[in-house]
């Protein structure tokens, strides 16, 4: 018997973040372990990929860390099964042409960003943490989108927060040497996992052996790209020809050192995210940091 499991991936298209399910199911891994794996994208027009999780859209999704207590809270039971990122992935990313040089040099200028809770907050703090006046920043709200380094020199904005290091900062002709990115985790004073695996607590619930096995088998995939992460442009080229091979090949190479804690994939460490809880709650992102780890459920066997 064949189970079928629905996957909602965490953004507006496929990019390699994803790779760890691709390449375990072109080597037919899932099959083996009795899975017909299918991707879907969520449509902004209904929600996220959370929103798809919680109303039975999707079995299975990957969605940042903070959106899933703040689910929670809403009294919806999700759950994270796994970490897809070891790391954050977000930058403050500017040119060199608009004379900034450190994070404190934000204050006064204009920002770009999706003006969430979180972004502001950590906008605020990067600035204020390198000795700025986090109140003169000047935010600009682009909804999802990320401007490229040329319209940043264009001066629609001086600089931009939630770029992702291995994506978002590589789709650009601008010269690499009049770029410049502050990782956001280095800077912030708090490490976080950007993206979890998860999905509903009643699912969990009744079919542990399955979320088991689709987890185990994903944790492969993921520990035999970051080993070759030389296949990841292979994997994406029928997926999305409408990137060019040179840009998925970097983002497979950046993207894949953020999989492993130790050489395994998923690991939910309590050290990154007790502390990022109560970061989150201690910038009012979310309600309260005190039932963190009800919503945090690991499947893998501990090393």
């Amino acid at each position: 018997m064949t189970d079928r499991v629905r996957l909602v991936q965490e953004y507006f298209h496929p990019w390699p973040n994803s790779a760890g399910f691709y390449l375990a199911r072109s080597h037919g891994w899932y099959a083996e372990a009795g899975i017909e794996l299918e991707f879907v994208l969520f449509d902004p027009g209904v929600g996220d990929a959370l929103h798809y999780l919680n109303t039975g859209r999707a079995d299975v999704g990957v969605f940042p860390t903070n959106r899933l207590w703040q689910r929670r809270e809403l009294g919806q039971p999700l759950v994270a099964v796994a970490a897809v990122n070891q790391r954050g992935l977000e930058t403050v990313r500017t040119v060199a042409a608009t004379g900034i040089r450190r994070l404190r040099d934000l204050a006064g200028r204009r920002v770009g960003l999706n003006p969430t809770p979180r972004g502001r907050a950590i906008v605020r703090e990067l600035v204020a943490r390198d000795g700025g006046d986090p109140d003169q920043v000047q935010l600009v709200d682009l909804g999802s989108r990320e401007l490229t380094a040329a319209e940043i020199a264009s001066g629609r904005v001086d600089a931009t927060y939630g770029s992702y290091f291995a994506w978002d900062n590589l789709r650009d002709e601008y010269p690499e040497d009049q770029q410049l990115a502050w990782e956001v985790d280095t800077w912030l004073g708090v490490e976080y996992p950007s993206y979890l695996l998860g999905t509903r607590a009643d699912l969990l619930a009744s079919s542990p052996d399955l979320v088991r096995r689709f987890t185990e088998v994903t944790a492969r995939g993921y520990e035999a790209a970051a080993a070759q992460p030389e296949l990841i442009a292979d994997l994406y080229e029928p997926v999305t020809p409408y990137f060019p091979r040179s840009l998925l090949a970097r983002s497979g190479h950046l993207i894949s050192a953020t999989w492993l804690h130790q050489g395994r994939w998923g690991e939910l460490r309590r050290e990154l995210i007790e502390p990022y809880a109560h970061w989150l709650a201690a910038h009012r992102v979310i309600a309260s940091a005190d039932n963190w780890d009800q919503g945090i459920r690991p499947v893998l066997v501990p090393a």
